[in-house]
């Protein structure tokens, strides 16, 4: 499983089964998609 996160958006590569889980996973942590990207922009810096 990837997930390629970018400016404007992410990439989730595998298998379907994976990329649902991931996202069920990552539901519990942030409201929207844009949440987990200023996340992770903030975990780089």
């Amino acid at each position: 499983m990837k997930v390629i996160i970018r400016s404007n958006g992410f990439i989730l590569c595998g298998k379907a089964w994976e990329v649902r889980a991931k996202l069920k996973e990552y539901s519990k942590q942030f409201q929207n998609v844009e949440e987990w990207i200023q996340a992770s922009k903030n975990a780089k810096q």
